[in-house]
């Protein structure tokens, strides 16, 4: 912004805008023009251009006529004419530069057949203005839930109360022409005002209503551009964009205006080019046009001969056109494939990278290669884990290896030692050390019935 208002104050810190929401110089609003004619004096004996351009909710604009000669100044409140009572806009141009707006936008600069500015706007019609834009939200969600109910194929976008809040318009995007007279009843009836209803496409959607791009910036609809030109996915294809349809849609869903900012240049420079279409003739196989790249000015080909890889080479364009013209002699050149591959960096001088460990010992990438557990009975082998010393017996072994060395030295009981508990408190032992269930009497077997005497 050259706004001076905006700009950084003293401590370096935003200063804000001054200017109660409209700034005289360019953007704080949508769809503001630069005066450049502002402070610039008349001719001797040239009276001022009669019309004003007044500018209302969102992206909405209109010429009036200055019958009075008020004196008028962008960013003045004025009450205008309406279709039926009166309105209240902010005055966003007047003088010469006006007279050039209506040239461009409408073709004629006659002033007598527009409507008239009938005042300055009093502090009475300022506080009509503000009550009835305050119900403009509630409107908008009692309104669509209305058409929700009615069933009708239409979404309602936005809702605009006039100045003396007596008429309300209903802008509505809708695919299929929409049979609206009985949600007309409805919507008088319910908010006691004049309903107009008006369709809007999907692009005037989103300058209304605004947004942020994926550029990160406010949506240009919104901010500058009146001229909303159709867009086609030729654009994409001669810039070289991948169709996808998520990169290249915007917020209304429609293709993104700016793929047209630069399309001219573009086409400008594809024609100086080779034919596409044409195909390259060389001992390493035919080649097939992919991409042109017209900031490096290369155009890239696949070759592909029987038996062997396919190969994608970039020739710059005097290479292209050379091989061309061979062809076109009978001739068929040998090419080489890696011709533009560009040179290899020099490596600093220094130490040399390391690219297997690039943590430089903080953390080793190989450290999940190695095999082996660290299970519970190899941790007493590692030093780091020792078991403490209060789970270990007065002069007893220190680690496993020693436990099981003095278990093995240590006598056997000899076989067919019997127990000094009697044999009902005995218990027998299966095959994984586990005791059985069930006294052992004698020979008999436990957990079971006892096997009968045979006779």
């Amino acid at each position: 912004m050259s706004c001076t208002s905006c700009a950084k104050g003293a401590d370096g810190k935003p200063a804000g805008c001054k200017n109660n929401g409209y700034c005289s110089t360019s953007g704080c609003n949508k769809l503001d023009v630069f005066d450049w004619l502002a402070g610039v004096p008349l001719p001797g004996g040239q009276t001022p251009f009669d019309a004003v351009e007044v500018r209302f909710k969102g992206t909405r604009k209109s010429f009036y006529r200055n019958a009075k000669l008020l004196a008028l100044q962008p960013g003045d409140l004025v009450t205008v004419e309406a279709a039926s009572g009166h309105d209240v806009g902010m005055v966003s141009l007047a003088g010469e530069l006006v007279r050039a707006q209506m040239q461009r936008k409408n073709g004629s600069t006659d002033t007598y057949e527009l409507r008239k500015v009938l005042r300055k706007s009093t502090q009475e019609d300022i506080d009509t203005w503000h009550t009835a834009r305050k119900h403009e939200d509630e409107t908008l969600f009692a309104a669509r839930k209305i058409c929700d109910d009615a069933r009708l194929d239409m979404k309602v976008s936005d809702v605009e109360y006039q100045g003396d809040g007596t008429r309300a318009t209903f802008f509505y995007v809708a695919e299929q022409r929409i049979d609206f007279r009985d949600l007309l009843r409805k919507l008088s009836d319910r908010f006691k005002v004049r309903v107009d209803m008006k369709q809007i496409g999907a692009r005037q959607e989103a300058a209304r209503i605004g947004g942020i791009g994926p550029c990160g910036r406010e949506l240009c609809c919104s901010t500058w551009l009146t001229d909303l030109r159709s867009v086609t996915t030729s654009a994409a294809r001669y810039q070289q964009l991948a169709l996808n349809p998520q990169k290249l849609a915007g917020l209304c869903g429609k293709l993104k205006c700016c793929l047209n900012y630069e399309l001219d240049m573009y086409v400008e420079a594809i024609k100086s080019y080779p034919s596409q279409n044409a195909k390259l003739k060389t001992k390493q196989g035919a080649g097939v046009h992919m991409k042109t790249d017209i900031f490096t000015a290369r155009m890239w080909y696949l070759f592909k001969s029987p038996g062997e890889p396919a190969a994608m080479a970039g020739f710059p364009i005097e290479a292209v056109r050379e091989i061309l013209a061979q062809n076109k002699e009978g001739v068929v050149p040998d090419v080489d494939l890696h011709m533009v591959e560009e040179p290899a960096a020099p490596a600093p001088a220094g130490k040399p990278t390391d690219y297997d460990n690039v943590i430089d010992g903080a953390e080793d990438l190989a450290r999940f290669d190695k095999k082996g557990k660290s299970g519970g009975r190899n941790r007493g082998r590692d030093g780091k884990h020792k078991r403490p010393s209060g789970n270990k017996q007065a002069g007893g072994p220190a680690n496993g290896r020693e436990r099981r060395e003095a278990t093995a030295n240590e006598p056997k009981p000899l076989e067919g030692r019997q127990s000094d508990k009697p044999a009902g408190e005995r218990r027998s032992r299966d095959h994984r050390g586990r005791r059985r269930k069930g006294p052992r009497a004698g020979g008999q077997a436990t957990g079971g019935n006892p096997k009968p005497d045979k006779a």
